[in-house]
Formats: structure tokens, C-alpha cells, sequence
């Protein structure tokens, strides 16, 4: 059966025909068969080299063999346990001494739940009500976070999905991204805020990266309101190096959350920060939060391994960004666009500058970038199918790769 086939079954049964609205590609998404290295197989029989990488997770690539190895010696000994698993504490330990934002650290099932419950857990610390996030910037779907982008200003929270309850986001407030005075205005006004949430590299527009010292400015204007500071590194966190953000950029925030990466490829989250505001977690103190799936044993261990080799081979991250670099030396010069990277995380953007928060990168010309993925998918490349979403390499994107990945930048812009 092809994809286009498949597509239609899928329609009858599944809501826009897939699991999650990216992947509802038009006309039809195309169907994975199999995946190794840095390239994609699909049912219809095209190869592809996968600039997506599952949205992040993959920073060593698809079915690496190490990973494969940990995955399937742990199968032998089952995969859920409903208790604590021997790894779970072995993850801990490594993701801990990483990041020096973290003295403890749960481990949940999803990057979602991670920021949902790092959301509850600052508001029952501080006893406030109100949090503060970036226009545009992405923590999951849950209700506190689907806010509607503000126009620039800060913004009391507006619904931006039906059945999200106009009372639950009016707690939410808005700043934009890179504007340090903004943030520092809002709080100087509002006295019930518990927290300020970002990713620190926003990620799920972009990459939109933090201009000069704006990370520590937040942390210095958070520090004077006494407002708890969250970097989302859900995306960030092992990508841009080990350590995260917070290393890259030198800023301690007061709770972190994780995902992706962590797990190496399977379903994984966490959530940690200072051991005083973690030990309000249940069952150490009133904050609830619980999972079946939290902690399973097979995603503790791909990520043990993931973490470990990382470690073992850190140069890759230099490796990595030599290669971003080798695909931005490609685009034309006469373009109409912008090529932004940091380590592995690349994009261009339909813009004639790169955008510095939210309500700039929706200036990108959206029409233009559709036609420009679908010459590159025709080109054998395979990126995320959205002007405001991140591209992703990984170490199995060798030289080959590398210059097939630019060949193509260069012939389809």
C-alpha cells in the first residue's frame, strides 16, 4: 500500500489523518518504512536524508547501533515495571551533574508534562497564581501554555485552542522574546507571578537566538522580583552541548525541564531544579505529579547510553557545527532569505533579517518557504515542513550527507 492510500484509510479514523498536526503534509505525508543513520526509507521507495530527526531527539541518528544495543538487551528483561527501575537513578546522577541548574530531578513521559508540572511546582512554592511567557514560545499542549501571541506589547492571556477555558490562560501574561525591558516592566506592575518560562533558544519558531546578554538580564530581573526563572530545554538541553543552555550561555536558572535527547529517541521528560523547590514534589511534599509511564526502563537506558556516548565523544559538537556552517557557505548570496544555526540546529528564514522574537519570524514569507521544501524534498532532503519549525543534524551526517544537504540548499533557493 503507498502512502497516499494509506493517508486516505487514515483519514476515516484519525483526526486530520495523523497524530500530531505537523505531520499533516499536503497532500499527502509520505510514510516511513524504516529509518538508519541519517536517512529516512519510505513505503513509496524514496531515500531521504532526514534534516527532522524526529523533531530533535536523534542527535546520533537513526538505529544507532549502541542505542539498538541497550534497547534490546533491556526488552530480555521486560518493560514496564510500575517500580523503580536500577537505570533511573544512573540517569539522574549523569543528567545532574551536567547541568548546574539541577539538584534533583523527576523524570516524567513526555516534554509537555515536563513543563505542565514545572508550572504547578513553581506556583505551589511561591503560593502565586500567575506565570509569564514568550509570545510564540512552545511548552507543549497543555492548558496553561496555549496562549494566542500578543502584538508585541505585554498580553493578558487569550485562548489559542477551543476548550481551554478563558480563567485558566488569564493567568498567563506575555512578553516578547529579547526585550529584557518588557519583562522587567510586567513584573514591576504585577505582584502574583510565580514564574517566567522560556526557552532559552526559541526553538519551535526558529532557531531564534537570544541576542547579547539578554539570558542574563532575565535572570538578574527575575532574581530582583523574586520570581522563579524555567528554561524549557526540552529542545536545547544535549543539543547544543552537554549542559544545555544554561552551560552554553552561563545562566542558572531556578527549575529546568528536558526531554528528546534525554531519552534517546524513545518517549521520555524530566523536570528539576534547586533541592528546595523540588522536595515540594510528591510524595516529599504537596505538589501531585505521577505517571504510569514515568521512569520506564527502556527510556532510562537509551538515554544512559545516549548521554554516555556524548560524553565519550564530545567533539562532535564542533564537528556539528562545522557542518551547519559548510550548508549556511552554500546558500546564494543573492537570496532573499536568512540562514541561522547554532551548533546542529539550523534554518532559513524568508526574511531579509533574522528575526529576533516571535512577531518578526511570522513576517517570513510562508508561500516561498513551502515551495523551497518541496524542491528540497524533491532533492532527496527531507525538513521539517514548516517555515517556524527548528532542522536538526546529527553525527550520522557525515561528509556525504553534508554536501548533498548544501548541493541542494544552494540549487533550490
Amino acid at each position: 500500500m503507498k502512502s497516499s492510500e494509506l493517508y486516505r484509510l487514515a483519514e476515516r479514523m484519525m483526526p486530520g489523518g495523523v497524530s500530531s498536526p505537523v505531520r499533516a503534509i499536503r497532500p499527502y505525508p509520505f510514510y516511513t518504512a524504516r529509518a538508519s543513520g541519517a536517512r529516512l526509507y519510505t513505503i513509496d521507495g524514496e531515500e531521504l536524508i532526514d534534516c527532522c530527526l524526529g523533531y530533535g531527539p536523534l542527535i546520533l541518528g537513526h538505529a544507532h547501533p549502541d542505542i539498538m544495543a541497550v534497547i534490546s538487551e533491556h526488552l530480555k528483561s521486560g518493560w514496564l515495571y510500575g517500580t523503580p527501575a536500577p537505570c533511573e537513578p544512573e540517569l539522574a546522577n549523569l543528567i545532574i551533574g551536567d547541568h548546574p541548574g539541577l539538584s534533583m530531578i523527576r523524570f516524567v513521559s513526555t516534554g509537555s508534562e515536563a513543563t505542565m508540572a514545572a508550572i504547578r511546582l513553581a506556583r505551589g512554592y511561591t503560593e502565586r497564581k500567575d506565570i509569564i511567557k514568550i509570545e510564540g514560545g512552545f511548552h507543549g499542549a497543555h492548558d496553561a501554555v496555549l496562549v494566542k501571541a500578543g502584538s508585541g506589547a505585554t498580553t493578558l492571556g487569550i485562548p489559542d485552542s477551543a476548550g481551554v477555558l478563558p480563567e485558566l490562560v488569564s493567568h498567563t501574561l506575555q512578553v516578547p522574546y529579547n526585550d529584557p525591558q518588557a519583562l522587567d516592566d510586567l513584573l514591576t506592575r504585577k505582584e502574583d507571578v510565580a514564574a517566567f518560562i522560556l526557552e532559552p533558544v526559541m526553538g519551535n519558531i526558529g532557531p531564534v537566538l537570544p541576542q547579547d546578554d539578554y539570558l542574563r538580564e532575565v535572570r538578574a530581573i527575575t532574581k530582583a522580583h523574586d520570581v522563579l526563572l524555567i528554561f524549557d530545554e526540552v529542545i536545547t538541553g544535549y543539543r547544543i552541548g552537554i549542559g544545555g543552555a544554561q552551560v552554553h550561555y552561563g545562566v542558572k536558572p531556578d527549575i529546568t525541564t528536558l526531554g528528546k535527547i534525554i531519552g534517546g529517541g524513545l518517549p521520555i521528560g524530566a523536570f528539576g531544579g534547586r533541592r528546595e523547590i523540588m522536595e515540594l514534589v510528591a510524595p516529599a511534599g504537596p505538589v501531585y505529579q505521577a505517571g504510569t509511564f514515568s521512569g520506564n526502563p527502556l527510556s532510562l537506558a537509551a538515554g544512559i547510553a545516549t548521554i554516555r556516548y556524548l560524553h565519550r565523544n564530545s567533539s562532535i559538537y564542533g564537528l556539528l557545527d562545522d557542518r551547519t556552517r559548510c550548508i549556511e557557505e552554500a546558500i546564494p548570496e543573492n537570496g532573499d532569505g536568512v540562514f541561522v544555526r547554532l551548533g546542529s540546529i539550523f534554518k532559513y528564514f524568508f526574511r531579509g533579517k533574522a528575526p529576533v522574537n516571535y512577531l518578526e519570524a511570522k513576517e517570513c514569507d510562508t508561500g516561498a518557504f513551502r515551495e523551497f521544501w518541496e524542491r528540497m524534498l524533491g532533492h532527496g532532503i527531507f525538513l521539517p515542513p514548516s517555515q517556524f519549525e527548528t532542522n536538526f543534524l546529527s553525527c550520522a551526517h557525515g561528509e556525504e550527507e553534508t554536501k548533498e544537504i548544501a548541493s541542494a540548499y544552494r540549487k533550490c533557493l
